[in-house]
Formats: structure tokens, C-alpha cells, sequence
């Protein structure tokens, strides 16, 4: 399947960022793929391109536990920069954790479309991506 979608992995595992990068070009996914150890880094990234919406992700696998900025700091900055942000930019917390309060305060953000438990599964990352792909091309 083509795709036209700038994927964003924030994460600072390497080994999980390699194996979603694997399952990406497996599924055809893997030609604008971008991958921050921090959301400092991915948050740095998305103000500096907030004019150019053609750099900016379109949908960011983010992760809870990462230093510096954890996930859930990178989305509390998201989201006041979020009504300047040209596209939209769909956003799943990817964590391994199973932590009741970590999967209701996600959910309590408007912003993160949904609470996925790692690893990922290569179908339901197709899914997921196919229907973003869809959706763009509309």
C-alpha cells in the first residue's frame, strides 16, 4: 500500500523503535518515518516546523516512561501548542503500561486517540495506519 504518512515514534527504546520500524516496511509504511528518544526531542521538532505541515508527523506513537520529557509532559505542551498546529496529528500513547491511572489519564486527553499496550502488534498497527492513510486521501 502506498502511503503518503509522516510516522513519528517517540520512544527511548531502541529495540521497540527497531521492531516498529521492521513492522512499518513490512506493511509498506515506511517511507516518511521519524524517531525521537524523548518527547523534548519530538516536541523541539514539531515547533520548529509548526508552519510546515508537509514535516510535521501525522500521526506520533508516543510512549509514557522516557527521560527528560515523558509522554505525558510532551502532551501536556502538545496541547497548547496544538491550536497553532497547521494538520492534524493523530496521536496513540504506546506504553507496556497496564497502570490503571496511566490508561484513564490518557484517556482524559482529548488529543491521544487511544491507549495501545506494547509491543504493538504488526495487525493492529496496519489498521490503525491503514485508516489514517485512508483518511488523509479524502
Amino acid at each position: 500500500m502506498k502511503s503518503d504518512l509522516n510516522i513519528c515514534i517517540v520512544d527511548d527504546d531502541e529495540i521497540y523503535k527497531f521492531t516498529v520500524v521492521k513492522i512499518l516496511k513490512s506493511i509498506g509504511f515506511d517511507k516518511n518515518i521519524m524517531a525521537f528518544s524523548d518527547g523534548d526531542e519530538a516536541f523541539d521538532f514539531i515547533t520548529k516546523n509548526i508552519e510546515n505541515v508537509k514535516a510535521l508527523p501525522d500521526v506520533i506513537l508516543l510512549d509514557i516512561n522516557m527521560p527528560i520529557m515523558d509522554g505525558f509532559q510532551f502532551m501536556d505542551e502538545f496541547v497548547k501548542i496544538n491550536p497553532r498546529v497547521g494538520k492534524k496529528i493523530t496521536i496513540y500513547m504506546v506504553s507496556s503500561s497496564v497502570d490503571a491511572k496511566d490508561v484513564k489519564k490518557a484517556a482524559s486527553i482529548s488529543e491521544i486517540s487511544d491507549y495501545i499496550i506494547k509491543p504493538i502488534k504488526r495487525g493492529e498497527l496496519q489498521n490503525i495506519l491503514e485508516g489514517l492513510n485512508k483518511e488523509i486521501r479524502i
